[in-house]
């Protein structure tokens, strides 16, 4: 017996010494291979893969917006005649630009381990490129085509009636801005000069530009083609400036109106909330964060009464930056038909805000130098938007409204960013 245990031992020892080895090397080889997936390095290229993937994302969202410019420039000048090939490459690219940068707002909102992220950055830079081709193919057949068609006077002259349609549609836009100008601070009526601005050089580019294209409109040897593009993207230019100006205007109009009620709303909204906040025990800690809030939100009016006729939509904004805040103090203590009034009665005001964050976003992210990021927050800016808009619950409509209030101011932030001296 003693021999069998012995034996049995001697067996046992060197196999446990073995497989203890083993097991400890194998935990030690997944404790290194984790740690490595993590370590500063993987983070690095987990970020280098990002980067990369948003500057294809850039990439493409320009050529799609190119691609769209001679679309619409085929339509003016050969009566939408031009290959069904465009239009399809157009819609491909577009559908893929919206999914890539869709994946590539998820790698930067959620981050992944780093391993995932590079494998899914690299997805996005691969479907990106995928549709450059797309994209580059496209335009190359255009070109062909292009060279076959028989230059014609007509193209001239109908791009020049556009921007007569246009120059007329547009009419003084001094006046309007002076009208904003007399009324309201600067902040207010900055944007609509600014538009009004860019919209008349745009013009005055188109009609210098149809001017050329006209001086060798019958002559075989020089083509028009570049000039007609370059008058299109001028009087696209022109066009998108005067909706700005019109919005802008619109925004303001729209927030003086509504001022008087958003700020009795507010106040409405402090005394519900001061009357919540009695009826809690007074040694409650709710009760304390919820004075705090009223105390705050009191404040915050009693600074914007006074320069709130002058800057309506700014008031509108923070109006309702200040209701939101107010909202989460009262928390637990409003019942849900409370919350649900509530949401009602901020809804209006946080719709008007995001939309005019929105419109300044979509400026801002229209100028060159915009990186990826500020494109991916001004699409769901205008996803969420569009989302509270047709929300039929009051409380989930308020919700998304005030995440697109966020997105857009998100987006103008890191676009101008973009453009500070030294970033690329």
């Amino acid at each position: 017996m003693t021999d069998a245990l012995a034996a049995f031992l001697g067996w046992l020892v060197p196999a446990v010494v073995v497989f203890g080895v083993a097991a400890l090397a194998t935990g030690v080889t997944v404790w290194a291979v984790r740690r490595a997936r993590r370590s500063p390095g993987a983070r690095s290229r987990a970020e280098a893969a990002r980067i990369e993937a948003g500057s294809v994302l850039v990439r493409l969202d320009d050529a799609v917006a190119e691609l769209d410019l001679e679309v619409s420039l085929s339509d003016a000048l050969y009566g939408g005649t031009a290959p069904a090939e465009l239009r399809r490459a157009r819609m491909t690219a577009q559908h893929a630009r919206d999914r890539s940068f869709a994946e590539y707002g998820a790698l930067t909102d959620d981050p992944p381990p780093p391993a995932e992220a590079v494998q899914r950055a690299r997805s996005v830079t691969r479907h990106a490129e995928e549709a450059l081709a797309v994209v580059e193919r496209a335009r190359s057949d255009y070109g062909v085509w292009l060279r076959t068609q028989e230059a014609a006077g007509t193209q001239v002259d109908a791009l020049r009636a556009r921007a007569t349609s246009l120059q007329a549609a547009i009419g003084d836009p001094d006046a309007l801005v002076a009208e904003l100008r007399e009324r309201y601070d600067e902040p207010e009526w900055r944007p609509a000069a600014d538009a009004a601005d860019r919209a008349l050089v745009a013009l005055r580019t188109a009609t210098a530009r149809l001017d050329a294209a006209d001086a060798v409109r019958d002559d075989p040897t020089r083509s028009a083609l570049p000039d007609l593009a370059e008058a299109e993207r001028a009087l696209r230019a022109a066009q998108e400036e005067a909706r700005i100006l019109e919005e802008s205007h619109r925004l303001v109009s729209q927030a003086a109106l509504a001022l008087p009620g958003e700020l009795d709303a507010a106040r409405a909204e402090i005394r519900r909330a001061r009357a919540a906040r009695e009826g809690l025990p007074p040694e409650a800690e709710a009760a304390a964060r919820l004075g705090d809030g009223v105390r705050e939100a009191q404040e915050a009016l009693d600074r914007l009464e006074p320069a709130a006729a002058r800057r309506p939509t700014d008031t509108v904004a923070r109006l309702a930056r200040l209701r939101d805040r107010l909202d989460l103090a009262i928390g637990d203590a409003r019942t849900a038909q409370e919350r649900l009034n509530g949401a009602r009665s901020a809804l209006p005001g946080t719709l008007a805000a995001a939309r005019s964050a929105l419109a300044r976003a979509e400026e801002s992210v229209a100028r060159p130098g915009t990186g990826p990021d500020a494109r991916v927050r001004l699409a769901s800016a205008r996803d969420d938007l569009a989302r509270a808009r047709r929300a039929t619950d009051p409380v989930e409509a308020l919700d998304v409204a005030r995440r697109a209030l966020r997105h857009a101011e998100d987006a103008s932030a890191l676009a101008d960013y973009d453009r500070l001296p030294g970033r690329r």
